[in-house]
């Protein structure tokens, strides 16, 4: 193949950009077609509640964002990117009127815990932290024989535990155990199955790497700038150009599919051998979310002052509360007590609200498909934590599963992991292989979250993927 194949990218999400400006700045023309008005895939903002308040539509706080190896090294800056750093990354309140802080400064989260369990955080966080680069290559790429295997051998006997495992044998207080707790629960596993403590782990870490920022104005702002960055390489966007088919394309055209294995079945499964198409059907995708956002009169009235610190609050109290709320999600039922992820953006970038005002989102993980209104129970979280909150709710916006999944297909029952990031999916992500990009097509790739290293805003699917389309490219 030449320098004039034509290549298609199907999506606008971060990874699909990242594949397309990596392939754009080695010369191929580009064209990305996205379905809806608008780019961005998981990272768009609109006014969902009153005129003037933006709300990010899905993703909201981006810790991956700005620590990602690719779209750090990208000058998105000069397409109006900037991140915004709260003062602290993460508060995770308590029923006592307190709350554990998750600083960038390792000491300074520490100071934050029980005094017992402040040596030991950092006796578990310190290692890590130093490898942080040697880690991040790692971790963030598909599954490879490690080029740092003393760093990865440290991280994986405490990464393929259980977070509750690895919590009460780390912690004697509740404050550690449940900041991990909070932060593994981003897995969206049940916190007993083993590799829930990575997430916690990597998250844990990020915070003290580089903070959890939010992108000034919303979080469409990362592909407003991915675009013009892509533009400025000869690439081109169509936006409401869905991909039905590749059946009508070029035959030589090369195809990057920034979509989940259901919708790449729909749109290239004829042109997929019949075990290829097998092991997608046989792809398993995991619990949804209920979202709401919020028009709020006033910053939302946290007991504990150190939620005002931070852009993101974690509402669940305890470990043991935490994980019986997940437990109660892979069981089918909708959390009585839910795990909520808390954000507010406006505390720290003005630009989302009228002055004075404010915004507020918020979601929590229910069965995949629910319907269940999770409303009621959301706001008694945030009112345990923060009395006096409903007072100050102007508007709101809920998004059930099928909501979530009409916005954007990729979220299939809500999902919007891209599918189980279990240890079983994750090594075969999304179907068992040395190149998890490539299909049994060569000339069709796959760079959405359900390929490695799954969710986030990273756009590190796309790259890899994007890697893997050039050398098919270069070498035939």
């Amino acid at each position: 193949m030449n320098k004039e194949t034509e290549i298609i990218v199907a999506g606008s999400g971060p990874n699909g950009l990242a594949a397309a400006i990596l392939l754009a700045a080695e010369g191929y023309p580009v064209t990305v077609l996205e379905a809806a008005d608008t780019v961005g895939g998981g990272t768009r903002t609109q006014e969902l509640t009153l005129p003037g308040f933006r709300h990010d539509v899905c993703s909201a706080i981006h810790p991956l964002g700005a620590a990602s190896p690719f779209l750090s090294r990208l000058p998105l800056a000069e397409y109006g990117l900037e991140w915004i750093y709260p003062e602290a990354a993460l508060a995770h309140p308590f029923d006592d009127g307190t709350a554990a802080l998750l600083y960038q400064d390792l000491k300074q989260t520490a100071g934050s815990l029980d005094p017992s369990d402040r040596r030991p955080y950092q006796q578990l966080m310190e290692p890590l932290l130093g490898s942080w680069e040697e880690l991040a290559e790692e971790v963030l790429a598909p599954i490879h024989f490690p080029k740092h295997p003393l760093v990865m051998a440290r991280f994986g006997t405490l990464a393929l535990r259980s977070a509750t495992g690895l919590a009460r044998s780390q912690f004697r207080g509740e404050r550690a155990a449940a900041l991990f707790a909070g932060l593994s629960a981003h897995s969206f596993l049940p916190l007993e199955r083993p590799g829930s403590a990575a997430f916690g782990l990597i998250l844990g870490l990020l915070g003290h790497v580089n903070g959890w920022p939010v992108a000034k104005g919303g979080s469409a702002a990362i592909p407003t700038a991915l675009v013009a960055h892509l533009e400025s390489l000869g690439g081109r966007i169509r936006t409401a150009t869905p991909l039905r088919s590749v059946e009508n394309c070029s035959p030589n055209a090369v195809f990057i599919l920034d979509l989940t294995p259901r919708q790449a079945l729909k749109i290239a499964g004829s042109r997929f051998d019949a075990e290829y198409r097998r092991r997608l059907e046989e792809y398993r995708y995991g619990p949804g979310i209920f979202k709401i956002d919020w028009a709020l009169s006033g910053p939302i009235p946290w007991t504990a002052p150190g939620c005002r610190r931070a852009a993101t609050v974690h509402l669940g109290g305890t470990l043991d509360e935490i994980a019986a709320s997940e437990r109660e999600v892979w069981q089918g039922k909708p959390p009585e007590r839910p795990f909520v992820l808390v954000a507010q953006q406006s505390v720290c970038d003005p630009t989302r609200a009228p002055e004075g005002k404010h915004t507020g989102w918020a979601y929590c993980h229910v069965p995949n498909g629910s319907i269940f209104d999770m409303t009621d129970r959301i706001e008694a979280q945030i009112e345990r934590f923060a009395p006096g909150f409903a007072d100050l709710i102007l508007a709101r916006n809920t998004r059930d599963t099928a909501e979530i999944e009409a916005y954007n297909e990729n979220f299939v029952g809500g999902d919007i992991n891209g599918g189980v990031q279990d240890l079983g999916q994750i090594v075969a992500r999304p179907v068992p292989g040395l190149h998890p990009y490539a299909t049994s097509d060569r000339n069709i790739f796959l760079c959405s979250a359900s390929t490695p290293p799954g969710g986030g805003v990273h756009g590190m699917c796309g790259y890899h993927a994007a890697r893997c389309a050039l050398e098919r490219l270069r070498h035939g």
